[in-house]
């Protein structure tokens, strides 16, 4: 027994404290004995230290960091807060609230806080509001998702009509502690036919304490009975401006460094998207080292941007014509890493910077004073018509390098169609050139292009321009008239082109260079720009053909069928043939042939006098 007593008077030996090691002693697995970091550095080895104790906590990203918390923290959209405040000032808070917008406006996040002020109370304020400074009794259960009276729904994991009936079947029950049991359906536009047929009669007379707010991306995918029962708001794309400020402040926050010239190229990035810009931002400030400053050139880079002064030099090259410097550019920018597509996206931003500038202003542009007047300088020199029409090509040109297997021959072959479009006359121009007899300018000092119009209207022309010498080609023919053309195209075999011409081109006018002709019906809309390439390849000369609507003769082929109907006639008033018809009831004429008699030849003299 006092044994057991001396054993129960011990303390445990878990609660005993650990003996100390010797510094001296060896490892039981054979390791060195430890050494303090004083004896580590007199003995010359290196000091290794314990790594910093981790928190534990893992890094929010700044999207979901600085989310909005309050209707006032919400950037580019008081219209829609305008309006819920009254509402809600009022007392007239609608059952159902439709949020639409593009990605990363602010929906999702909007709906969360209008369940917040649907249910605000604190110990001074009982009804809803939209003031949300101060944090209520439901606020922190709503904001980290877990309140059982306000659900939030992804309708693209619950289509189906049998989901969404559960769902409903849960809505004739009062809240549990809320003032209003609120529904949150995110992509509601995802939900199926039936799902959608099975939510109507809910919204139509919904329970006093049920409240609805769809978000959505695809307005038009929602049923016009789902959005008649409801109150939409359109959330709008947010400011460039206003970004760049937004940014400026979180970078602020954050320690970081930033270039407003790089906050610009994120803001432009983002597309008007608040959470598309934070995203890029948060990838920004990881660019550089801890405290150094993430420059425009680092952005640029990370977003695979081209050097927007390099672009608009481009685009300056373009409008003058220059192939050669385009080209030489557009090289530069592919060395650089640039993407093609994105070059032609600029330079089509270009393009319509410069039309803006042109009506505007050059403040009406968003970018560095001496970019924008670069590119209203441009506007001021170019004709509101050349503008647009290289608009469209550009349309094209981005289309194509997008679609083409090759990205960068694309694009060149684009700026050399450019570059010898951007000075070539308008319709109306040319129309009026030609009209007056003046020369035709237009086209680069490096060849020309041939640009053919429909057959319902416009000018096409081919520069090389007029005052150009042609190149010096032996036996060129002659061509002084319409019919002079018809035998050319006659001469070259040109079967397709000849019968088209012969159908379908009703003279108007002619002078060597230019023929003006009306359309005849169903004509094919490239025949204009298939003579005009037909005649400069034959004559070697530049020629004008415009398509007008109406005022020509008639086609080769309408005279030739008038010519037959007029012999026709001729022939059945011969007494003869009048006869004969007459003796054969329902006999016709079906073809009439010239017999061709042959000539007798002259007589020799010798002939003669024999």
């Amino acid at each position: 027994m006092a044994d057991h007593d001396d054993l129960s008077d011990s303390a445990p030996p878990w609660d005993e404290a650990p003996a100390e090691r010797d510094e001296n002693t060896v490892d039981i697995f054979g390791g060195a004995p430890a050494a303090t970091p004083v004896a580590a550095a007199e003995e010359g080895r290196p000091v290794v230290q314990d790594p910093p104790p981790e928190t534990g906590d893992a890094y929010t990203v700044l999207a979901r960091k600085y989310r909005p918390r309050t209707f006032e923290d919400l950037i580019g959209q008081e219209a829609m807060v305008r309006t819920l405040a009254n509402a809600f000032s009022t007392g007239r808070i609608a059952h159902a609230f439709m949020l639409t917008g593009v990605r990363g406006v602010g929906k999702t996040t909007t709906a969360r806080l209008l369940a917040r002020a649907l249910n605000y109370e604190t110990d001074t304020v009982k009804g809803p509001s939209v003031d949300l400074t101060t944090e209520g009794y439901h606020c922190r259960a709503i904001i980290e998702g877990r309140h059982m009276d306000v659900l939030e729904l992804d309708a693209a994991s619950r289509t189906k009509v049998d989901e969404m009936r559960e769902l409903l079947d849960g809505v004739r029950y009062a809240p549990v502690e809320a003032r209003y049991k609120v529904y949150i359906i995110d992509e509601v536009h995802m939900l199926s036919t039936a799902a959608f047929n099975a939510l109507l009669k809910t919204l139509e007379e919904p329970p006093p304490h049920a409240k609805f707010i769809f978000a959505t991306t695809e307005i038009r995918k929602v049923p016009v009975t789902i959005l008649s029962r409801t109150q939409r708001f359109d959330l709008r794309r947010v400011e460039p401006d206003v970004l760049v400020k937004h940014f400026d402040k979180i970078s602020a926050k954050e320690g970081a460094r930033i270039e407003m010239d790089a906050l610009s190229l994120i803001a432009r990035a983002a597309e008007g998207s608040v959470r598309d810009g934070l995203s890029l931002l948060d990838q920004a400030i990881v660019q550089t080292d801890r405290g150094a400053t993430v420059t425009a050139s680092v952005v640029r880079d990370m977003l695979g941007l081209a050097d927007r002064g390099q672009t608009i030099a481009l685009f300056e090259n373009v409008m003058a014509g220059k192939t050669k410097d385009a080209l030489e550019g557009f090289r530069a920018l592919w060395g650089f890493g640039a993407d093609p597509a994105v070059v032609m996206l600029d330079v089509l931003d270009h393009c319509h910077g410069s039309a803006v500038s042109k009506a505007l202003g050059p403040d009406a542009l968003s970018m560095p004073k001496e970019q924008a007047a670069r590119l209203a300088a441009i506007g001021a020199h170019t004709s509101a018509g050349t503008l647009s029409r290289l608009w469209q090509m550009l349309l094209k040109a981005h289309e194509e390098v997008r679609r083409a297997p090759d990205a960068m021959a694309a694009a060149e072959m684009a700026l050399i169609r450019l570059c010898y479009a951007a000075d070539l006359p308008g319709p109306e121009e040319a129309l009026k050139a030609l009209r007056d007899g003046a020369p035709i300018g237009g086209g680069s000092p490096g060849g020309g292009v041939a640009i053919g119009g429909g057959g319902g209207g416009g000018a096409v022309s081919a520069h090389a321009p007029m005052t150009m010498a042609a190149p010096a080609a032996p036996a060129m023919p002659v061509v002084a008239s319409f019919d002079d053309v018809m035998a050319l195209i006659a001469a070259k075999r040109d079967i397709g082109l000849r019968l088209d011409a012969e159908q379908y081109i009703r003279p108007i006018s002619f002078r060597p260079g230019a023929i003006t002709f009306e359309a005849a019906p169903g004509a094919p809309g490239n025949l204009a720009g298939r003579l005009v390439r037909f005649l400069k390849e034959a004559t070697g000369q530049p020629w004008l053909v415009a398509a007008e609507g109406g005022g020509g003769a008639e086609s080769l082929m309408e005279r030739q069928k008038r010519e037959d109907r007029e012999a026709l006639e001729e022939i059945k008033k011969d007494p003869f043939v009048s006869s004969v018809l007459s003796t054969f009831p329902g006999a016709e004429i079906v073809e009439i042939r010239k017999l061709l008699t042959p000539e007798t030849p002259p007589l020799e003299p010798d002939e003669e006098e024999g």
